[in-house]
């Protein structure tokens, strides 16, 4: 059965889109226009255009089924590429995928990025073998989704600066290390964060880079030049700005700055009103334009109630939806992760004044080609996005066999 879809906001996020993406950007500014796709038995596009220019189209007059879309936006899938887990499970325990990517599912987000927090080169080996196995199986990802990848964080950080990463599992980085890394990933480790100052002579680094694995630059140490040194070798990431790194000092510009001078570099922001200010949300979005990027770093707790969790090997507490360590004193323990969805972090950015086209591509498009993946998996289907920015689940309500009038 086809489906019209007609009298959605566009989101340049469409831009993307191949159904869409002979539009014009201006005719997808927010406001500007509605517009309409026809989608296939299977809910995927096949053709769409602006306003009411459907009546012009026998195959989209004929469609099966019609749905209002007024009010709602039209948008790509989120694309998360820092996510530790969900529902209960982290990413390093068996039979996570169904679940923990289901919750995120839930939330929006289409394409997702398998985040490991640092352990034992041979732990993170079997990880990595077990989620390489399911991406190219694809049996348990659920419907809609796409599991993209993994990222490594860690084991090649600063212990001065590990957030919730345990400290006798991080060391300097080798190009030996890394190498099992990227075997036992078999094609699918985009991305690996590393403290600059713990990779000598930059070699991992470069090592990776020239296999098409994103490096990024995190759980640091490292001042202004030490990290443009690791841009310059080819790290092309910034992972959760102003977390578990230096900040801005006015003599001591730090890695916050030195990403926002190389012009390639993606910044990651973690924004939940936790990790990061609005207002400093805001200032990273004006400093580095059309370079930052939505992320949650959620773990295992999201989706569920506060209680008592793990990441990786680490006891955690989540009280009013923050996740903490917990410490054996009793004090508060760093932040560890967070329960952050997607939509969420988008609905924070509108808050702190970004506007909303450019919030949703921070969570859509740009994510994507910030790891060199297609911005738009034209084989997933678009979301529609109600006022707060969460993804209409159920259409049925909407859904009318009347016709619009010519």
């Amino acid at each position: 059965m086809t489906t019209l879809l007609h009298s959605a906001r566009p989101t340049r996020s469409l831009n993307d889109h191949p159904v869409l993406g002979h539009l014009p950007a201006s005719a997808l500014a927010d406001g500007a226009n509605t517009v309409w796709v026809l989608l296939d038995e299977t809910g995927l596009p096949i053709r769409g255009g602006l306003n009411d220019t459907f009546h012009g189209t026998e195959q989209a007059l004929t469609a099966e089924r019609w749905v209002d879309a007024s009010g709602l936006r039209l948008a790509l899938p989120f694309t998360d590429i820092h996510c530790h887990g969900g529902g209960g499970f982290s990413y390093e325990d068996p039979g996570c995928l169904p679940r923990a990517l289901e919750v995120h599912g839930e939330h929006g987000t289409g394409r997702a990025v398998a985040s490991l927090v640092a352990n034992p080169i041979p732990d993170l080996e079997a990880s990595c073998r077990r989620l390489a196995e399911a991406i190219d199986a694809r049996d348990v990802v659920p419907d809609g989704m796409r599991l993209e990848g993994i990222h490594a964080e860690g084991p090649w950080i600063s212990p001065s600066h590990k957030g919730a990463h345990r400290p006798d599992y991080l060391h300097p980085a080798s190009v030996e290390e890394a190498r099992r890394l990227v075997d036992a990933c078999g094609g699918h480790l985009r991305q690996v964060t590393l403290a600059p100052e713990e990779d000598p002579g930059l070699a991992v680094t470069r090592y990776l880079v020239d296999r098409g694995v994103r490096v990024a630059v995190g759980h640091t140490d490292a001042d202004y030049h030490t990290a443009r040194a690791a841009f310059d070798a080819g790290a092309s990431v910034l992972t959760h700005a102003f977390n578990a790194m230096n900040g801005i000092h006015h003599r001591r510009p730090g890695p916050v700055v030195a990403a926002m001078e190389s012009s390639h570099v993606y910044l990651e922001v973690i924004a939940d009103g936790v990790h990061v200010a609005p207002e400093v949300v805001s200032m990273l979005f004006r400093s580095a334009p059309e370079r930052v990027i939505l992320v949650t770093d959620a773990m295992s707790a999201t989706g569920q109630p506060d209680g008592d969790y793990r990441l990786g090997s680490l006891d955690v507490r989540v009280e009013a939806g923050v996740a903490r360590l917990v410490t054996a004193d009793g004090s508060q323990g760093a932040i560890a992760g967070s329960t952050l969805t997607v939509d969420q972090a988008v609905r924070t950015a509108v808050a702190a004044g970004i506007d909303p086209d450019e919030a949703i591509i921070a969570a859509t498009s740009r994510p994507a080609r910030a790891l060199g993946l297609n911005p738009c998996d034209e084989a997933l289907p678009l979301r529609l996005l109600d006022a707060d920015f969460s993804p209409v689940a159920d259409l049925s309500p909407r859904t009318s066999s009347r016709r619009p009038r010519p």
